[in-house]
Order: C-alpha cells, then sequence, then structure tokens
C-alpha cells in the first residue's frame, strides 16, 4: 500500500513541478531540463517495459489453450477505451466535434491510458495477500500481461491515424511483424544478465536503437514494443533480494515523476494548455483537445470521478466468462483488473508527443492517480472475495 501511495504521491509532485518550473527556468533553461527528463523517462519506460516483457511466460505448446484468454483480455482493455474515448468526444467536446474523425482520433490515443493493467503492481500485491497458488491468481497473471502486450499492439494502428498512412508506415509494420515474430519464435530462450543494472543498460541500448532508426531511415518505432520483446526472449530469472526490489521500485517511482514532468503548461487555461514549453518553442499547433479551454477543478473533479467509474466498469469483462468459476472467483478477477499503472502513464506521455492536451489531458492524469490511491482498496476487495471463495483459512495457510 505504501508503494502504491508513493507512485501517486511522485505523479502529483511531477505534476506540480510541470505548472510552476516554467515560470521559474528561462526557455532555454526548460528546454534543456525538458529534453535531460524526456531522455531519462524513455530510459525508465524500456525499463519498464522489459521486466514486463520478462513476465510473459506461456506454454509454446499449448498456445491454443491460451487463445480464448487472450481475446477476454482483449476485450477487458478494449471496453474501459472506447467508454472513455466516447465520454472524451461527447461530453468534453462541442458538438461541432461529434462527427470529426481528428477529433476521434486524438480521443482514441489519449483514452487508452485507460486499458492496461499494472501487472507489476497487481501480483506483487496480491502474491503478499497470499493467492500465489489460487485459479485467480494464476488466471490474472494471463490476462494482464495479455492485456499489455495488446495496449502495445494497438499502439501501432493508433499512431498510424495520427500520422497518416504512407511508405514509413508499411516499413514500420514490417518491423513490428519481424519483432513480434522473433519474439515468439525465441520466447524465453536466452540466458542473458538479469540484475538491475544489465536491465538498465539494455534500457539504454534500445533507446539508442531506436534514435539511431529514426536518425538514419527516418522511420518513428516507440520503445514499447521493443523493450517488450528484449523481456520476452530473456528466460526470467527471478532475483528477490533487497537492491533489486528498491531499484526497481526506484526507476518506477523516477518514472512517475517525469511522467507528472512531462505534463504541458494548463494553469493559465485556453488553448495554450495544448502545449509544452518546448511544443511552443519549435512552432507545433495544438491538437483539437489542446485547443479546448479549462474548466473548473470542480467539473475536473466531476470528470476524474466519471472517467474512473466508466474505465473501471469496462475491466468487468472477466465476469462474464469462465462460467465454470464460481461468482466471487470471477469478479475478484475483474476487480484485480482495476489497478493502472506505468504502462498507462507511458500512454499519456506518447500522446503528449502528437500535442494532445486540453481538460481530457488533466483528467487522464488525475484518473490515473486517483486509481493508484484506490488500488489497496481494490486488492482488499479482491482478498475478501477470495476468502468467500476459498476460505479464510486456505489463504491464511498460504500466506
Amino acid at each position: 500500500m505504501r508503494k502504491i501511495l508513493l507512485f501517486s504521491l511522485f505523479l502529483v509532485v511531477g505534476l506540480t513541478a510541470s505548472q510552476v518550473l516554467p515560470n521559474l527556468l528561462s526557455a532555454s533553461g526548460y528546454g534543456t531540463f525538458k529534453q535531460t527528463a524526456d531522455l531519462m523517462l524513455y530510459i525508465c519506460l524500456a525499463f519498464i517495459m522489459i521486466n514486463v516483457g520478462r513476465e510473459f511466460e506461456v506454454e509454446k505448446s499449448r498456445w491454443r489453450s491460451y487463445v480464448s484468454d487472450y481475446f477476454i483480455a482483449m476485450a477487458t482493455a478494449a471496453l474501459p477505451w472506447l467508454l472513455v474515448a466516447v465520454y472524451y468526444v461527447f461530453v468534453l467536446l462541442p458538438e461541432s466535434y461529434y462527427g470529426d474523425w481528428g477529433a476521434w482520433k486524438e480521443s482514441l490515443l489519449l483514452s487508452r491510458f485507460a486499458a492496461p493493467t499494472s501487472a507489476g503492481i497487481l501480483f506483487t500485491m496480491l502474491a503478499a495477500i497470499g493467492l500465489q497458488s489460487s485459479w485467480i491468481y494464476r488466471k490474472i497473471q494471463v490476462l494482464a500481461i495479455f492485456d499489455d502486450l495488446d495496449t502495445i499492439l494497438l499502439m501501432i494502428p493508433l499512431q498510424i491515424m495520427m500520422v497518416g498512412f504512407r511508405l514509413e508506415v508499411i516499413v514500420i509494420l514490417a518491423v513490428v511483424t519481424v519483432l513480434l515474430g522473433f519474439g515468439w519464435k525465441f520466447l524465453a530462450r536466452f540466458r542473458i544478465g538479469q540484475r538491475w543494472w544489465a536491465i538498465l543498460l539494455y534500457a539504454v541500448g534500445v533507446i539508442f536503437v531506436t534514435w539511431l532508426v529514426n536518425r538514419l531511415f527516418h522511420i518513428h518505432i516507440e520503445v514499447l514494443l521493443p523493450a517488450f520483446v528484449l523481456g520476452m526472449v530473456m528466460r526470467h530469472r527471478h532475483i528477490d533480494s533487497r537492491i533489486e526490489r528498491n531499484v526497481s521500485t526506484g526507476i518506477s517511482l523516477l518514472f512517475m515523476l517525469l511522467v507528472g514532468l512531462s505534463m504541458p503548461y494548463f494553469v493559465g487555461g485556453g488553448a495554450m494548455s495544448g502545449f509544452s514549453a518546448s511544443s511552443a518553442a519549435e512552432g507545433g499547433e495544438p491538437s483539437i483537445l489542446g485547443m479546448q479551454p479549462m474548466i473548473s477543478w470542480g467539473a475536473i473533479a466531476v470528470h476524474v470521478v466519471v472517467v474512473s467509474l466508466l474505465s473501471n466498469a469496462g475491466k468487468l469483462v472477466p465476469l462474464f466468462f469462465y462460467r465454470d468459476r464460481m461468482l466471487e472467483e470471477r469478479l475478484a478477477l475483474s476487480v484485480g483488473m482495476f489497478t493502472r499503472g506505468e504502462v498507462g502513464a507511458g500512454i499519456i506521455f506518447i500522446a503528449l508527443g502528437y500535442r494532445i492536451g486540453g481538460p481530457a489531458l488533466v483528467i487522464s492524469v488525475l484518473t490515473l492517480v486517483l486509481n493508484l490511491v484506490l488500488t489497496g482498496g481494490f486488492v482488499v476487495w479482491v482478498k475478501r472475495l477470495a476468502m468467500r471463495a476459498y476460505g479464510e483459512q486456505e489463504i491464511a495457510e498460504a500466506q
């Protein structure tokens, strides 16, 4: 619980600093600071995604048994995403934008933050309450990893929508296909170093390679998929030491702080809310969402609550499947999927690269904060449901 609260605190501190620093630093000073912070953020994101890929453990010989799980996970990621996207268009935008494709594609990209479950946070907390040997834990491992994977894969067509279909897109699709084929063929094949410093070096390498590809071939590949695939092909070694846990937590906390820092300046309201200071200096145009005037903090609070309810209601999809299991187990599985974390924050950061801002961005960030704060409550709810399903004695003996 302490870890979850720290995640929320660091995100809020970063968000606050993003509104203060532009006025404290000169334009050139803030630009340098922003470039450094963004580089560190990408390294942290690559580190986190490599670790998510390391958790991707499936028996390839039984791949058919995972097909239904994948489609359930895909639906569990898609429903909250679509509900939030529809809300952003029909509630936050004027009626003139209801049929505007530009407004829809921006909303679809930004609202994807609501899709992924925080696998790392969830697995740690469920293990801590003694559910490692339960059906709930085993099934949620599969679904959480699959919905993270689905989020990463769907970012490709979403980015294609943002830039338009051109030759560069065909090359990107080819690269993605090769990466996925490589990851599946060599899944958990390579015995390479997996201590924190080694994974950090791999993360820097992924950033360098994606930057080099961009510079040489003018192809923009996000770090999410290459980092995930690199984690996939590692033969997972579970290294449970104090320094490993502390470094991993520290990098995740730094990532949440940097995500907050990456938010554009919006306290002044108006169209400039869609810009970051660096974007404005580059002469970029604000997005449709970014051009919307800021609303009152009371209205934002209401929207945050509604978006949270919509995104979590969408995560109830598993409740309607696995009908051979008890209702308590299916509900516990669904509630466990409520947890959000680093991957969702990474989606928000990617959306910023397309200058998406305005009230929708602020609502997205604060919704993520709210869900982080509530994560402890979600896990307690899962434990109570598990106790009803399996009995208190069985849970206590597993702890």
